[in-house]
């Protein structure tokens, strides 16, 4: 395999999502968190809740609102970064096979065909 000189596509919209894909993950993370630590105060808990039950049905429900928010937005992120390391991969320099000589005949001959 010889290497092409100069052969390099330029870096486009894949490197700049995938610069992203950090802080993605990290919002990812911090909002469902931060979702579940906001309605855990009690000024929160107060204004719409009355009984204990309540409470413990809004923690509930929060609590697994953020846990979905968060299992369905890490396999986007997953794909995202796939589909961008193989654009990556697939602008990296090109290659050249060794050259297989192919015979330049119209009709190949009838006696190669016996052997």
């Amino acid at each position: 395999m010889n290497k092409l000189h100069n052969h390099r596509s330029p870096p486009g919209l894949e490197r700049q999502i995938l610069k992203k894909i950090p802080k993605y993950l990290l919002a990812s993370i911090c909002i469902p968190l931060f979702m579940v630590i906001l309605v855990r105060l009690p000024f929160i808990e107060s204004l719409f809740t009355r009984t204990a039950e309540e409470v413990s049905k809004l923690h509930t429900t929060i609590d697994f609102l953020s846990i979905a928010i968060f299992i369905s937005v890490l396999p986007i992120l997953l794909t995202l970064t796939i589909g961008c390391v193989i654009v990556v991969l697939m602008k990296g320099p090109g290659y050249v096979a060794d050259a297989y000589e192919l015979d330049d005949a119209d009709k190949p001959d009838k006696d190669e065909k016996r052997k």
